[in-house]
């Protein structure tokens, strides 16, 4: 039985040696020379003595960062994704958080790394010197499936980021369903869009490890200019794209496809949000050869736990389902009294099986408020994660997606703790209280702050934007005298909801 991601590429590596597996802006790499990288950089890691450590990974996606996750797989450590664009103050909390012995980056960003911390930097760059390598059987040698094999550092509601982990066992068993479900093989090229810290990365990267495929790293420019981006996938014969709706959205409102079709794609593959009907029937429309794929789960999920094909036809209104449980996974759907619902009845999405991550790194508590004892079954442990999404089931079997339950959400495909909005625009000092609320209708984060008429908004966005990424500054400002407060004498969350949902905005 496979214990490690690994396998895959030194099994494809063996079939395909001479094969382009990774291709970014710069340079390329083939399966002969990721596998040989990878393992001289982990010979050098375990000469320290190294191991079942999260160690850091700073530098932009690209051959590098792959060959970095592949090292680290194999050493018997495990990877943690760091934003370079991250504000510097949330890059020391997650190195705080991993209390990491080391991390990874390239000549670029070093000097920038070393401001930040005093943990040992290996340059990538610099490491491929000859020595002694340790065999790569002794290197795996202790390593079992429910090691790690990733951290993915997530919003958290107290302004800490939470780093979810996830075992190897988790993505083997991803993979294994998306290659036989799905058939890809070694013929495919992948367009990777989603960031390497953003846990839709994890299909690209380890369907290139399983297949063959090749996966091409799109350039980030490309996704602001449609036509340029179709024109981007003819070029590199890109067949399999897995994005976030947000990109599809902005194709279809460009309407690019009256004037541009990408000849070779063949698999469009999206989740993180929403996937609206109406810019989905569009690509529907000019693409239909093409295969549809909505795709669902929470971080704390080995990135899904459903999927559904998009074959039957739907009104622009209708709701697109997220279909049915991926292979391993178990779907239910609890109401209040943690019963399960009944079909058209809404309750909330919990999730069973080897797709869970392992927790909450370094963080026990959280993990024990949000992997729980299924309450389904009293007669031995069994973990369920609570997504805190609400759905229903339809008579046809399928899952529908309704919205959150509390304060967490997608926006553009990250997912957001709203509190931490909060958090980092109360550190400003600017203003004296806050409330951020979500537009779902129109897809904008909403502060509504109690300050001073004479607030600067520009140097108040400025402050937020020094504690959060980009992704997370709210697109609409709103002063009120007083915060609302309600009975209990905390913010009335409510009452600003409604506020937005009415658009009394």
């Amino acid at each position: 039985m496979q214990k490690n991601v690994i396998e895959y590429l030194l099994h494809t590596a063996e079939v395909y040696p001479q094969k382009v597996a990774v291709q970014d802006s710069t340079k390329e790499i083939t399966f002969a020379h990721l596998v040989e990288h990878a393992h001289i950089l982990a010979s050098k890691i375990r000469q320290f003595g190294i191991k079942k450590s999260p160690i850091g990974v700073y530098m932009q996606k690209g051959c590098d960062a792959v060959t970095a996750f592949a090292a680290l797989s194999m050493s018997g450590n495990f990877y943690v994704p760091l934003d370079t664009k991250s504000p510097r103050i949330r890059i020391e909390s997650i190195i705080t958080v991993l209390d990491t012995p080391m991390l990874v980056t390239d000549r670029e960003h070093f000097t920038e790394l070393q401001s930040i911390t005093d943990r040992k930097i290996f340059v990538i760059d610099d490491l491929y010197s000859s020595f002694q390598l340790m065999a790569i059987e002794d290197l795996m040698a202790e390593q079992i499936d429910t090691d790690p094999v990733y951290s993915i550092f997530t919003s958290g509601s107290t302004g800490t980021p939470k780093g979810v982990v996830v075992s190897h066992r988790g993505v083997i068993d991803y993979i294994d369903w998306a290659v036989d479900t799905f058939h890809i093989n070694s013929t495919s090229v992948i367009g990777n869009q989603a960031p390497f810290y953003f846990d839709n990365s994890t299909l690209d990267i380890y369907l290139m490890y399983a297949t063959g495929a090749t996966l091409n790293i799109i350039p980030e420019a490309c996704f602001a200019f449609p036509a340029k981006l179709v024109q981007y996938l003819d070029e590199k014969q890109i067949s399999f794209v897995f994005w976030v709706p947000f990109v599809l959205v902005n194709m279809a409102n460009f309407k690019i496809f009256d004037n541009l079709r990408p000849k070779y794609l063949r698999d469009v593959f999206f989740a993180g949000e929403v996937m609206p009907n109406k810019h989905l029937n569009y690509w529907r429309h000019n693409l239909p050869a093409c295969r549809y794929v909505n795709l669902y789960g929470p971080t704390e999920i080995t990135v899904d736990c459903t999927y559904y094909i998009v074959e039957r036809e739907f009104r622009d209104d209708e709701l697109l389902p997220i279909g049915f449980p991926c292979k391993n996974s178990n779907v239910l759907i609890l109401n209040a009294d943690m019963r399960l619902c009944a079909v058209n009845e809404q309750g909330e999405l919990c999730v069973r099986g080897s797709s869970l991550a392992l927790g909450y790194f370094n963080n026990p508590e959280k993990t024990a408020e949000a992997f729980i004892q299924n309450p389904l079954n009293k007669n031995y442990p069994e973990t369920i994660y609570c997504t805190g999404d609400i759905v229903y089931k339809n008579e046809l079997g399928e899952i529908i997606y309704i919205g959150r339950k509390d304060s967490q959400i997608k926006h553009n495909g990250y997912r957001i703790e709203l509190g931490e909005i909060e958090t980092a625009a109360l550190a400003s000092q600017m203003i004296e209280n806050c409330c951020v609320v979500y537009d779902f209708l129109r897809k904008k984060i909403v502060i509504i702050y109690q300050a001073k008429e004479n607030l600067n908004i520009v140097e108040f966005r400025k402050a937020i934007l020094a504690n959060v990424p980009k992704y997370m500054l709210p697109s609409e400002y709103h002063r009120v005298e007083i915060m609302k407060q309600n009975a209990s004498g905390k913010i009335d969350r409510k009452y600003y909801n409604d506020f937005i949902k009415n658009g009394q905005n």
